[in-house]
């Protein structure tokens, strides 16, 4: 818990839930009304997969893992990224509320099980994106501590009680062997395997994360062994966006500004012609110059560039393609997204390849490249694998970036997923664009809110001293 306006935060969240049961509008106002933990945990999911999918994914990661091309609208395409503060006031004010749940009537240990699993995922978020954060000081939100200490990143991720995967496994326990039910979850309908298999996924994708600093992959064996992974598209950790307001996709109603900031990066661009690959329409429209002229085509930009350099350049930007239909003119046409299967299946078919686990990564390649097309309704064209460009016929070096490019792909508006990765693994290799703020140099963190430096300055120059500077380009334990 960072600050007394966090409990502000907590308060006004639950008023504002109570609001929700309009079934009981007519309740006696002068009778005591009970909140249930149902209302946080919707709140928690909704805000959580909205900010992480729009915000965090769209107008963030995708400039960062150079899916879109920027115009001069979003400065983070040239490597200014700021503190993003906002994200990580929005995850623990999320904390507070997976904590106030336990205090509320009808919690029970199926919500317990649920909030450890998200509460694991944003700690993991905060993490991977600023390096060593509050974690076992967190959320004081008993004790009135807002001082908090900083935990270290390896301390997080691997202390045996009461690190991130201790806790998902220890989550996972708890929700096999319960009687118990939630309401309230908007992203997998009360279904409670569904949050075992993406607890034990989430896993899998961490175990990827720290690969660098661990020797032994027996748990993520086992992992790959069991039948309680994430199994198909079924069991996707997303929430729909709604034809109606308040729950469409943000991008349907924002700024024009925005959306013709949001351009094809010549990256994608290459990358997908390369493959010769239908997902280019899936994410982006054909040039309006291209169309005007009866002759539709798709192309990108290089990032990076600055309007002037944009000019003279020559570039035209309405010869440079927008997203698509189903981004910008369909309300409901996309899913806010936490993982989906197809992450899985890569992260598996790159345990295989490098040696960590046995199986059959062309398998697991294969799966992974099906759900994303079927994901996106879109069929493999039939000679795919077979394709040079495509198969998994090469060295382990080879294959590991065939396989990881793939897995980018799939990560387009994940949040910051792809952007973890190709800090882990270099793959694709990225070239900052020719007018970034950063030297040539690809960030690996944002800057801590400088609201750290007012009110927790002591557990903050204690942190940046031990990662070595409060600079973008400070890399994570895992990425070393």
């Amino acid at each position: 818990m960072k600050n007394i306006s966090l409990i502000l935060i907590f308060f006004g969240l639950l008023v504002v839930s109570c609001t929700r049961d309009f079934d009981s509008i007519n309740d006696n106002p002068n009778e005591p009304q009970e909140v249930s933990p149902e209302f946080l945990l919707t709140n928690v999911i909704a805000a959580e997969s909205n900010e992480h999918t729009y915000n965090q994914g769209l107008r963030l990661n995708n400039y960062l893992a150079q899916f879109n091309a920027d115009v001069e609208f979003e400065r983070i395409d040239r490597y200014e990224l700021g503190s993003n503060s906002g994200y990580w006031n929005l995850i623990y004010s999320l904390l507070a509320d997976l904590e106030s749940m336990e205090t509320l009537p009808g919690y029970n240990e199926a919500y317990d099980g649920v909030a450890e699993i998200l509460r694991s995922y944003l700690f993991s978020q905060l993490t991977d994106m600023w390096g060593d954060v509050p974690y076992s000081e967190a959320i004081g939100f008993a004790d009135f501590n807002f001082t908090p200490i900083y935990d270290t990143q390896e301390s997080i991720y691997t202390d045996p009680e009461n690190g991130i995967i201790a806790r998902l496994d220890a989550a996972v326990a708890k929700l096999q062997n319960t009687t118990e039910s939630i309401r309230g979850d908007i992203m997998f309908g009360n279904d409670l395997t569904k949050w075992i298999r993406f607890a034990n996924s989430l896993q899998v994708r961490y175990y990827l994360r720290i690969s660098k600093k661990i020797s032994d992959f027996s748990d993520l064996q086992q992992l790959a062994d069991e039948d309680m992974l994430m199994q198909s598209n079924a069991d996707n950790a997303v929430v729909p966006y709604l034809s109606s307001a308040p729950n469409q996709f943000p991008l349907f109603s924002a700024s024009t500004g925005i959306y013709q900031g949001l351009k094809m990066s010549g990256t994608v661009e290459q990358t997908l012609k390369n493959w010769d690959d239908p997902r280019i329409a899936v994410f982006f429209n054909p040039t309006q110059e291209s169309l005007l002229a009866g002759t539709p085509e798709f192309k990108g930009m290089p990032n990076g560039l600055s309007t002037q350099t944009i000019s003279e350049m020559g570039i035209v930007l309405n010869d440079v393609s927008n997203m698509s239909d189903r981004f910008r003119a369909v309300p409901d046409g996309v899913d806010a997204q936490l993982m989906l299967y197809s992450e899985v299946q890569f992260a598996l078919a790159e345990a295989v390849e490098r040696g960590y686990i046995t199986g059959n990564a062309q398998t697991y390649y294969e799966n992974g490249i099906k759900a994303h097309f079927d994901y996106y309704s879109t069929e493999v064209p039939g000679d795919y694998f077979s394709r040079e460009v495509i198969a998994l016929n090469g060295g382990m070096n080879e294959n590991l970036e065939k396989i990881l490019t793939q897995k980018w792909l799939s990560l387009f508006m994940v949040g910051h997923e792809a952007w973890f990765n190709i800090r882990r693994t270099g793959i694709p290799a990225l070239i900052p664009g020719l007018d970034n703020f950063n030297d040539n140099q690809y960030p690996s963190r944002y800057l801590y809110p400088e609201s750290e430096q007012a009110a927790n300055k002591e557990n903050y120059d204690q942190a940046v001293s031990r990662i070595g500077g409060d600079n973008i380009n400070v890399k994570s334990w895992w990425e070393m």
